[in-house]
């Protein structure tokens, strides 16, 4: 059976003495089971400038591999950096979580993984989890497939909060969004996973777009021709005129902004809810991934 040990550490790079059987689950049994309790009552707080500007300083500082700077810093918002290690892989992340998750009122700023084993090279964004069935799945699949990656997982569902204030894919005053600037900033390219309803795209299984940029179209033809040779059909939004291109994107926006690789996919529920699909789907992004390792 396989087990996940976490361990605070005080220190940079430290291991720490704490640790907790997660009740045999992998990294992805563990982010599904932080968002298990998400819903559109849920609640969610809409972070100040400094707010948002602490925690992403903070995961920034993780990502150069100053470990007690970024709990420092993470800590001046009630954040906190454990280390998560994945048995089924040996893999080990810091995961970056906000204290108010077990209060009674969360404030629904997300979570982020960075894996400790790689460089980062790459990351994926989960802006919609539950709410976008299963997605919240097919981006820790990818993070503990594919080395030298980082996930940020929005906190809250996307209609939590007041009006659409949680729909941190199209809301610039969010931790979410906060976070994948600092990671545009420093030319990180991301892969952002979304779930689309059948009669959104009927005659596709996934839309894959560039959003606005040009830099990653590459890297989209790779992952539809990896799908295509699994047998789904995929609408290519930089080749011709598509559904749910997700041009409003504000990651996506952004991400041109800075000329930062950036691919914005949409699933369908065949590929969701069905583990032999989902793996495909896995393997098929992996391929985008190991380039982007190369980089």
């Amino acid at each position: 059976m396989l087990s996940l040990t976490q361990c605070t550490s005080p220190s940079g790079g430290g291991t720490g003495s704490g640790s907790r059987d997660a009740s045999g689950s992998d990294l992805e049994e563990l982010v599904t089971e932080y968002t298990a309790g998400f819903s559109e009552d849920s609640g969610y707080r809409r972070p100040s400038r400094t707010e948002r500007h602490a925690v992403a300083e903070g995961v920034g500082l993780l990502l150069d591999r100053h470990r007690s700077r970024a709990e420092r810093r993470l800590a001046d918002v009630d954040f906190q950096v454990r280390t998560v290690t994945d048995a089924g892989t040996g893999r080990r992340y810091a995961e970056v979580s906000d204290r108010s998750e077990d209060a009674a009122a969360p404030r629904g700023w997300g979570r982020v993984y960075v894996d400790l084993g790689s460089p980062v090279r790459w990351s994926v964004q989960v802006p919609h989890p539950v709410a976008d069935r299963n997605t919240e799945r097919l981006g820790a699949a990818l993070l503990s497939h594919s080395s030298g990656g980082v996930m940020v997982i929005a906190g809250a569902h996307r209609k939590a909060g007041r009006g659409d204030e949680a729909d941190v894919a199209h809301r610039r005053k969010s931790v979410f969004h906060a976070i994948c600037d600092e990671l545009a900033k420093r030319g990180v390219p991301g892969i952002q996973v979304h779930g689309m309803a059948d009669d959104s795209a009927p005659r596709h299984d996934v839309v894959a777009s560039t959003v606005k940029g040009r830099e990653a179209v590459r890297e989209g033809r790779d992952l539809a021709d990896a799908l295509r040779r699994r047998g789904y059909d995929v609408c290519r939004a930089w080749a011709r005129s598509c559904p749910l291109e997700g041009r409003k994107n504000v990651q996506g926006r952004n991400a041109w902004a800075q000329d930062t690789e950036f691919l914005h996919v949409e699933f369908s529920p065949r590929i969701r809810d069905r583990r032999k699909h989902m793996k495909a789907a896995v393997a098929a992004m992996t391929t985008v991934t190991r380039d982007w390792r190369r980089m």
